[in-house]
């Protein structure tokens, strides 16, 4: 990589490190630029999720108040998002790279219209139900759904934090403060795990792991600091502006 190429890979980390505790599409940024830099699709998936780890840790640290106020749904969140991963990571490597550049953008789509109309949905839901008491763990079903959101961010990644955002928007009461943290907890667990994968048995770019790994790093911690701030209807708005705008360049 040229001197300028480092730099926009350093920058796209730092980036993805902010977007990652906040709107949750941190890939959505991040990966584009690798690609554009010259690393093959699946390459540059890899090294994506490699160089993202430490956003995700740094994060869910900078969310550590939010997490300690439910901490059964946040081991929960955790170990759910990391197993899902392993499996993600499977599915990355054995699956021809045609299918994952075809079926990412309609899952973010999909996703993005679910976290666009959950507030709505959930309104109509509780309706009658004004006695039932606020939903501050994980039911069997909204587990399963976090699995899945696992092995997608094990598989694809870009999208997964959205997705963390629905499930738990459609499965709990928790406030969206806690929200956010436990869906950058989801994500960092599940980069982790990739990212041991990845290292042991897939092709990594380790000059683009280290740029992005810096910036993600000061990101992610920074990112906590705003995404606990962020109001309801800008936080929507934001994820759905973005993940819309990502899924439609990448079908372009």
């Amino acid at each position: 990589m040229s001197g300028l190429e480092q730099l926009a890979v350093l920058a796209a980390g730092l980036a993805a490190g902010v977007l990652t505790s906040t709107i949750g599409v941190a890939s959505l940024l991040s990966f584009p630029v690798l690609v554009a830099v010259g690393l093959p699709p699946v390459v540059a998936n890899v090294s994506n999720t490699v160089g993202l780890a430490p956003g995700g840790l740094s994060g869910s640290f900078g969310y550590r108040s939010e997490l300690r106020e439910h901490p059964r749904v946040a081991l929960v969140v955790l170990v759910t998002c990391a197993a899902g991963s392993v499996l993600g990571t499977a599915l990355l490597l054995g699956l021809p790279a045609d299918v994952f550049e075809t079926v990412v953008p309609f899952l973010i789509l999909g996703t993005c219209l679910l976290v666009g109309v959950q507030p709505t949905i959930s309104r109509l839901l509780r309706r009658g139900q004004e006695e039932r008491a606020a939903r501050h763990h994980l039911s069997p079903v909204t587990t399963f759904f976090a699995t899945l959101v696992g092995v997608y961010g094990g598989y694809f990644g870009a999208g997964s934090g959205v997705m963390m955002v629905a499930v738990l928007g459609f499965g709990t009461d928790l406030e969206l403060r806690v929200v956010n943290g436990l869906k950058t907890l989801a994500v960092g667990a599940g980069n982790v795990v990739a990212s041991v994968v990845f290292i042991a048995v897939a092709d990594v770019a380790w000059s683009a792991v280290v740029l992005l790994a810096a910036g993600s790093l000061v990101g992610g911690y920074a990112g906590a600091r705003v995404g606990r701030r962020l109001p309801p209807t800008l936080f929507r708005v934001l994820v759905v502006v973005a993940g819309v705008s990502a899924a439609a360049t990448m079908l372009a």
